[in-house]
C-alpha cells in the first residue's frame, strides 16, 4: 500500500489502518485465504512501511518548515508595507502641516518672528528636498503609484517644477542608444506619453516641457554638430544636411502633434523649430544660389574641357543686335563660317546634370524657405537655370551652329545645324517638364507666376528666332547643294539630244542625284523635328525645291524627245515630293508636270491642254513662257496661240 499523506486525513483510526495494511499483505490475513498465514512476511511489510512513514514524516516536516518561513517572510513584508503606508501618510500629514505653517509664516512680521519663520522655512525646504529624493528613487524603481502620490504632495510646494525637471531628466537617461536620434526621440515620447498621465495631474504641461527640453538640448546639439562641420568646408553637403535635418525635425514635430501639449501645440512646436534653424535659414537662399552658380559653371566647364574647346565670346549690345538684323535680312553669315567637325556643343548629360542640381535646389527651396519668400527664392533659382542652361549652353550652341552653317553656294557642305535643332528640341522638352513639375507648384499662387512665364516665353522666343534663322539658312544650303548638282550634272544636250531616236535613259543623271539628295534631307528633317514643325519645315523645303526645279527647267530649249525626258525628270521629282507628305508640295509638282506637257503636245492641241483642269487657272504669261522653250516655237508659230 502506497504511503501518502492522504491516508492520515481525519477521521483517522490506527487499528483500522494496521488491519487494512495486514489484510493487503500476502500471507498476512488473520483468516487465512488463498495463502496460509506468514508472520515473517507480515513483519517484513511492517518494517518497510514504518520506514516509508518516517520518510513521509520528513517530507511533511520540510514542507511545514518551508511554509513557516514563507509565512514569516510575508508577515515581515506586510509589516514593512504597513510601515511604509504609515510613513507615507505621515509625510502627507507633515507636508500638509508644513505647507500651512509656511503660508501662515508669510503673514508674520519679520522682526518679532524671524527665528520662527527661519525654522519653518528650513523645515519646508528639508521636507521638499526629501519628497523630491523619494520621487526620484520611486521613478528609478518604476513605482508609478508611489510617484503619483509624491507628485500630488509636491504639487503644492515651490519645488514641484524641480520635481518635473528631475522626471524629464531621468526619462532621457539611456534613451539615445541608436544612431538615429529622431527615431530615439519618437520612441521616448511615445513611452513617456503613456506614463505621464498616470503620474501627474497636468500631463500636457509635463509633456510639453519634455519636448521643449528635447528640442533645446538634444536636437539643437545634433543639428549644430552636423551643420557646423560642413558649413564652410563643403557647401553641397551642408545644404543636403540642412534639408535632411529640417525635414526630419518637421516630420518629428508632425508626429508629436498627436500628443496633448496644450491648446496651441502647432505654434509651440513651430517656435521650437524656428529657434533651432533660424540662424541657418536666414542665409540659406544665398548659399543655395552661390552653390548652384559654382556647380553649374563647373559642369559646363568640364564639358567644354572634355571637348578641348575654348568658349568663344558671344557679342552683346547694339553692334551684335545690328549684325543679327543684317544676318536675318540677308540670310547670309557675317564673316567666315567655322568648322565644328560635326560637334553640336549640346550635351544631354550636361543638361540632365544641370536640371538635377536645379531640381534639388527647388526641393530644398520649397522646404527651407519662409512661405512669404518662397516664390521669390524659387524665381531666383529659375533665373540661374536660364542663365546656365538656356544662355550659356543652348544659346551658345545655337550661335556656334549658326556660325558653322556654310554659304548657300558652298560645295559639299556638311549641314550639322539640324543635329543642333534635334538636340535643342529634346532639351526644350526637359526644360519645360522641370518648369511645370518643380517650379510651377512653388509660384502658381503668387504674382511671380506672371514674371516666370514671361521670362520663359522671352527665352524660348529668342532661341526660336535663332533656330528659325538656322533652319532657313540650312534650307538655303540644301537648295544650294541641289543647284550645284544641277549645274554640274545637267547638260544642254540632255533635252536636245543629237540623236532623237537613240535616247535610252528614263531620266537624267542630274535628276537622279538631286532626288537621292532630297530623299536624305527629308529623312534628316523628320529625325530632327517633331510635331507640326516637321510639316512646316518640309513645306518650306518643298516649295523651294519646286521653285529651283521650275527655274532650272526654264534655262533649256527642248526638242520633242528632250521634252519627253523633261517630263520623265519631273515625274521623278514628283515621286520625291511624295516623301514630303505635304499636299501643297505634291500639288506644285503635279502642276509642273502638267506644264511640261506643253513641251511635247502637238501645236493644234495647245489651247486644249492650256484649258485643262491643272493649267486653266495659271497665268497665261507663265504658260507662254513654257511654250517658248520648245525648239519648234518659231517654226511652228506657236506664239499665235497666246496672242
Amino acid at each position: 500500500m502506497a504511503t501518502t499523506a492522504q491516508l492520515f486525513e481525519e477521521p483517522f483510526d490506527a487499528d483500522e489502518y494496521i488491519e487494512r495494511l495486514a489484510w493487503r499483505t500476502p500471507g498476512g490475513g488473520s483468516k487465512g485465504g488463498a495463502e496460509a498465514f506468514d508472520p515473517k512476511k507480515l513483519l517484513e511489510e511492517f518494517v518497510n512501511h514504518i520506514e516509508e512513514l518516517k520518510q513521509l514524516d520528513e517530507r511533511i516536516q520540510r514542507k511545514v518548515e518551508k511554509l513557516e518561513q514563507q509565512c514569516h517572510r510575508e508577515a515581515k513584508e506586510f509589516a514593512h508595507k504597513v510601515q511604509d503606508l504609515q510613513r507615507s501618510n505621515q509625510i502627507k500629514e507633515a507636508a500638509d502641516i508644513i505647507q500651512k505653517l509656511h503660508l501662515i509664516a508669510q503673514e508674520l512680521p519679520f522682526d518679532r518672528f524671524s527665528d520662527v519663520k527661519a525654522k519653518i522655512a528650513s523645515k519646508y525646504h528639508d521636507l521638499e528636498r526629501q519628497l523630491i529624493q523619494e520621487f526620484t528613487a520611486a521613478q528609478r524603481r518604476g513605482e508609478i503609484g508611489r510617484m503619483r502620490e509624491l507628485a500630488a504632495v509636491l504639487l503644492h510646494f515651490k519645488g514641484y517644477a524641480h520635481c518635473v525637471d528631475v522626471y524629464i531628466k531621468q526619462c532621457q537617461e539611456g534613451a539615445y542608444m541608436r544612431n538615429d536620434v529622431f527615431e530615439d526621440i519618437a520612441i521616448l515620447c511615445q513611452r513617456v506619453n503613456k506614463q505621464v498621465g498616470e503620474v501627474f495631474c497636468s500631463p500636457e504641461t509635463v509633456m510639453a516641457k519634455l519636448i521643449q527640453s528635447i528640442f533645446e538640448n538634444r536636437i539643437q546639439a545634433h543639428v549644430k554638430e552636423r551643420l557646423e562641420e560642413t558649413r564652410h568646408s563643403d557647401v553641397e553637403q551642408y545644404l543636403k544636411n540642412l534639408y535632411d535635418l529640417y525635414s526630419r525635425t518637421t516630420a518629428l514635430a508632425a508626429k508629436l502633434t498627436d500628443f496633448n501639449l496644450g491648446s496651441d501645440k502647432h505654434t509651440f512646436l513651430s517656435k521650437l523649430i524656428k529657434n533651432i534653424f533660424s540662424c541657418y535659414l536666414e542665409s540659406y537662399i544665398d548659399m543655395e544660389r552661390q552653390y548652384l552658380q559654382n556647380r553649374s559653371g563647373l559642369i559646363l566647364q568640364r564639358y567644354y574641357d572634355s571637348k578641348n574647346h575654348q568658349k568663344r565670346p558671344v557679342g552683346t549690345g547694339s553692334m551684335q543686335e545690328l549684325k543679327e538684323r543684317i544676318r536675318q535680312r540677308t540670310n547670309r553669315p557675317l564673316g567666315s563660317s567655322i568648322d565644328t567637325h560635326g560637334e553640336t556643343f549640346l550635351s544631354q548629360e550636361v543638361v540632365v546634370n544641370l536640371l538635377q542640381e536645379t531640381r534639388h535646389a527647388f526641393e530644398r527651396c520649397n522646404k527651407l524657405s519662409d512661405p512669404a519668400d518662397l516664390p521669390k527664392n524659387a524665381f531666383s533659382i529659375f533665373l540661374l537655370l536660364v542663365e546656365y542652361l538656356c544662355v550659356d549652353h543652348i544659346d551658345y550652341a545655337l550661335e556656334i551652329g549658326l556660325s558653322a552653317i556654310p554659304s548657300p553656294d558652298a560645295k559639299n557642305a556638311n549641314l550639322y545645324f539640324l543635329d543642333v535643332v534635334q538636340q535643342a528640341n529634346t532639351i526644350f522638352h526637359l526644360f519645360d517638364k522641370q518648369f511645370n513639375d518643380h517650379l510651377m507648384p512653388l509660384i502658381s499662387s503668387s504674382p511671380k507666376l506672371t514674371e516666370c512665364l514671361h521670362k520663359k516665353k522671352e527665352v524660348i522666343e529668342q532661341m526660336e528666332v535663332k533656330l528659325d534663322t538656322g533652319i532657313d539658312r540650312t534650307l538655303n544650303c540644301m537648295i544650294g547643294q541641289m543647284k550645284h548638282i544641277l549645274v554640274t550634272e545637267q547638260k544642254k544636250t540632255d533635252f536636245k539630244p543629237e540623236d532623237e531616236n537613240n535616247v535610252m535613259i528614263q531620266y537624267t543623271t542630274a535628276c537622279s542625284k538631286v532626288c537621292a539628295y532630297v530623299s536624305k534631307q527629308v529623312e534628316r528633317v523628320r529625325r530632327s523635328m517633331d510635331g507640326k514643325n516637321v510639316d512646316t519645315v518640309l513645306t518650306e523645303l518643298g516649295v523651294r525645291f519646286h521653285r529651283l526645279i521650275h527655274e532650272h527647267l526654264q534655262q533649256f530649249s527642248y526638242s520633242s524627245m528632250g521634252g519627253m525626258l523633261a517630263i520623265c525628270d519631273v515625274a521623278e521629282y514628283r515621286r520625291s515630293a511624295k516623301d514630303f507628305r505635304v499636299p501643297l508640295v505634291l500639288q506644285l509638282f503635279d502642276t509642273l508636270h502638267a506644264l511640261c506637257n506643253l513641251l511635247v503636245v502637238a501645236p493644234d492641241n495647245l489651247k486644249q491642254v492650256c484649258s485643262g483642269e491643272q493649267l486653266t487657272n495659271l497665268d497665261r504669261n507663265l504658260l507662254h513662257a513654257f511654250v517658248q522653250l520648245r525648239v519648234d516655237y518659231r517654226s511652228a508659230r506657236l506664239g499665235r496661240h497666246f496672242s
